[in-house]
């Protein structure tokens, strides 16, 4: 498999239509500016959707599951087992995100990239096993040539089933044990930042353990510093869930499908998907900022702003899910108000 598909162009944003969109803003009642980050990304999503009425009612949130062999390092709070149970958890309805898709009327995919204890054919999960988890990446690398290739191209598979079904918003989540781990490290290689800055509790490690998983990290980045593109940072340290949400994003930026980006997991694969295809970059949006330590670091570095910040650190697009409300209610807004010349109300002048 090849990775030429990852430089392919992506579609480009209409920038007349975002003209367009600020235009109307600035004749809707109400001072200008005043709605905020709803106006803005109202005008974005009519930009990318090209349409002057944008609409996020049919929602696509694919969540991708995998394990990490950095896992033996002890950086976890949660045992690895975990994982592939919360694969079945998510398929029968019990974990946040299926809540929320439920509520939110959102199409929900469950991918299961590989995981230590495989809970086997599950309806509703998408089994797409590259191995029971990636290798260690303290030892080697995480992934070889072949697996990063599965795990991108199973996140740019559920785009195309996305596009097939004429969604107007893509979402992708995380769930694997030590992924903050994998996360952190690749986040620090590709912004050259010290893990320590970037490393924080993940499922609840106390002071003690984060200061393990960053030495982790340190030896991790020390033996992978020959790895200097986006491609092999990611090969080296990342995870499937992570490559296969790179793969997402990348795919649907060129099939001109807008993503709402949810917290640090799926950050750090916006930096990776940006970093390997920037023109990637105008078709993220982003939702909230996580409590995780290192995800404010992640947003500066995209100039990112996100619309809501509520001390989440769950995953599983979970925050993404949570934050769709409001970018519903941007669009409503944006196609629903008066003009002040249709309510008869005095402009400024």
């Amino acid at each position: 498999m090849s990775l030429d598909w990852l430089s392919a162009p992506c579609i480009q944003p209409a920038t007349e239509l975002a003209d367009a969109a600020r235009a109307h803003q600035l004749q809707l009642t109400k001072p200008p500016g005043s709605l905020g980050q709803l106006e803005a990304m109202a005008i974005q999503l009519a930009s990318l959707q090209r349409t002057a009425q944008p609409a996020v009612d049919r929602v696509w949130i694919s969540v991708f599951a995998a394990d990490h062999g950095v896992a033996e390092e002890g950086v976890s709070a949660f045992p690895q087992v975990v994982t592939g149970e919360m694969v079945r958890n998510f398929a029968t309805g019990g974990a946040a995100i299926s809540v929320l898709a439920r509520n939110l009327d959102a199409k929900l995919e469950v991918v299961n990239l590989g995981t230590v204890n495989d809970p086997g054919e599950i309806p509703g999960v998408r089994r797409a096993i590259i191995a029971p988890s990636t290798a260690n990446f303290c030892v080697g690398p995480a992934m070889t040539e072949a697996q990063l290739d599965a795990a991108l191209d199973a996140g740019a598979q559920s785009v195309r089933a996305a596009s097939k079904a004429s969604v107007q918003l893509f979402i992708g989540g995380d769930m694997g044990i030590a992924n903050t781990t994998s996360a952190a490290a690749l986040a620090s290689a590709l912004l050259d930042e010290p893990p320590s800055s970037l490393a924080g509790a993940g499922t609840g490690l106390n002071a003690a353990g984060i200061k393990h998983k960053v030495s982790v990290i340190e030896r991790a980045l020390v033996l992978h510093s020959t790895a200097k593109s986006a491609v092999e940072q990611l090969r080296c340290l990342g995870g499937f869930e992570i490559a296969a949400l790179v793969g997402a994003y990348v795919a649907a930026a060129q099939a001109g499908i807008p993503v709402l980006v949810d917290g640090f997991i799926s950050t750090t694969a916006a930096i990776a998907a940006v970093a390997i295809q920037p023109e990637a970059r105008p078709w993220l949006l982003f939702a909230h900022r996580s409590k995780e330590h290192g995800h404010a670091r992640l947003l500066m570095a995209l100039q990112a702003e996100p619309l809501i910040d509520l001390g989440l650190r769950l995953g599983e697009a979970s925050g993404a899910a949570i934050a769709l409300p409001l970018l519903r209610l941007a669009c409503t807004l944006h196609n629903g108000m008066a003009t002040f010349e249709q309510a008869g109300v005095s402009n400024v002048d």
